[in-house]
């Protein structure tokens, strides 16, 4: 993979940290500072959260020595938001480690594909999906899913529709074991998901028949039904850790358990 000269790179990373505030962590892995040994770690959001619901997750990583990007994922469409994270895959030197949460999983099986530098990929509460499959269909799959029956939908320029989660059925729906003022204040900062990435079939040879998958299921998800989730797993021939009674936001309630199976990941592909 052809990468830019390390001035130009850390030049590059700065000015893209001033918008996105990524550039330390990509920064890092670019500079050959103290934690170059370990494989960067990219983690990827899903619908209805943004990258702060892997502050727990992302905390616990660097104090173990981990780079560590939260990429902004656009939530327009499964090709053009796997592009968007292939663009910061080409943007670190060395190893990764791909995690996806939920609608993200479609995104890294897509972005991770090819990529010889992406050495394991994390699935938390996440979709498997094989070539023409969706996020919609895949969830529909197994019976369970109650996110349906939440969703509001608002019009958007051009003829789309932007999905949201009801705000007061957010809580229950999307986070129900943690705290209840946490989650309604994750329920008023949701960034919806365009309609269509749901109903998007996967292109071309999903990245999990080549490389390491790992995944974290929560036993109480109501977004993707844990029958689809172990189904999926179980498909792609991953590494499975279940976590009862959780929730579809296990990457929040239990970030102890999402890094360690990160950090599994990264130990055992090297």
């Amino acid at each position: 993979m052809k990468r830019p000269t390390l001035a130009t790179a850390v030049a590059v990373v700065i000015a893209a940290g001033t918008l996105t505030g990524l550039g330390p962590a990509v920064a890092e892995a670019h500079s050959g500072g103290p934690h170059r040994q370990k494989p960067t770690v990219v983690l990827v959001h899903g619908a209805f959260a943004d990258s702060s619901g892997w502050n727990g997750v992302v905390s616990r990583l660097q104090k173990d020595g981990y780079p560590v990007v939260a990429v902004a994922n656009p939530l327009r469409g499964v090709a053009s938001d796997a592009a968007t994270v292939r663009s910061v895959l080409n943007d670190i030197d060395g190893p990764i480690v791909l995690a996806g949460h939920s609608y993200a999983g479609n995104v890294i099986t897509e972005a991770a594909a090819g990529d010889r530098d992406v050495k394991a990929l994390v699935y938390v509460a996440a979709f498997l999906p094989d070539t023409g499959e969706t996020a919609g269909g895949l969830s529909n799959k197994f019976p369970g899913s109650t996110l349906g029956s939440t969703l509001h939908q608002v019009a958007v320029p051009g003829g789309g529709t932007d999905l949201y989660i009801d705000r007061a059925l957010f809580p229950q729906q999307f986070a129900a074991d943690l705290p209840l003022r946490e989650a309604k204040l994750l329920a008023v900062g949701q960034r919806p998901i365009d309609a269509g990435a749901l109903a998007e079939p996967q292109a071309g040879a999903p990245a999990w028949k080549s490389i390491p998958s790992y995944d974290l299921i929560p036993e109480a998800d109501r977004n993707i039904p844990p029958a689809a989730q172990h189904w999926m797993a179980q498909r792609a021939k991953a590494t499975t850790v279940s976590v009862k009674g959780a929730s579809h936001l296990v990457l929040a309630s239990h970030p102890g358990t999402t890094a360690a199976l990160i950090e599994r990941a990264a130990r055992e592909n090297p």
